[in-house]
């Protein structure tokens, strides 16, 4: 009998350590009406439906307008990862950022902390996207 419970708690303890890292990697360029958009703050994301976001990534832009993001999560199930941009295109006012949140696909993300299959978002146009304005993200 305790034999058995020292095998249950063995093979529990083994999945636990072996939830093992999730990461993906994101990558593209941003214009503002087909400029090379510098500057930007993006952010990635392990949504989570009850409990806070888990940060995975955080970088900006270049000034060529490309960025190159990786993060990584440890999660018992699959992570469910959203990419944020803030910025100020077409901003006439500055006292806020636009926002804009896309979901990153299931397919994208790797086992292990690597990302073996980035995600190439191309060019995003930020003067053309659907946003919404987010003032707690200033910096």
């Amino acid at each position: 009998m305790l034999r058995s419970l020292h095998v249950f708690l063995f093979v529990i303890l083994i999945s636990i350590v072996s939830a093992g890292y999730q990461t993906v990697r994101v990558y593209g360029k941003l214009t503002c009406k087909g400029q090379p958009y510098g500057g930007a703050k993006i952010k990635l994301y392990d949504h989570d439906t009850f409990t806070l976001d888990d940060k995975l990534a955080e970088g900006r832009s270049n000034a060529d307008g490309t960025f190159d993001l990786e993060g990584m999560g440890n999660e018992r199930t699959r992570l469910n990862v959203k990419m944020n941009i803030y910025h100020r295109c077409d901003k006439t006012i500055p006292l806020c950022y636009y926002k804009h949140s896309f979901p990153i696909p299931y397919s994208y993300i790797s086992a292990g902390p690597r990302a073996t299959n980035p995600y190439n978002v191309q060019t995003l146009e930020l003067s053309m996207i659907e946003k919404e304005r987010d003032c707690f993200n200033k910096k």
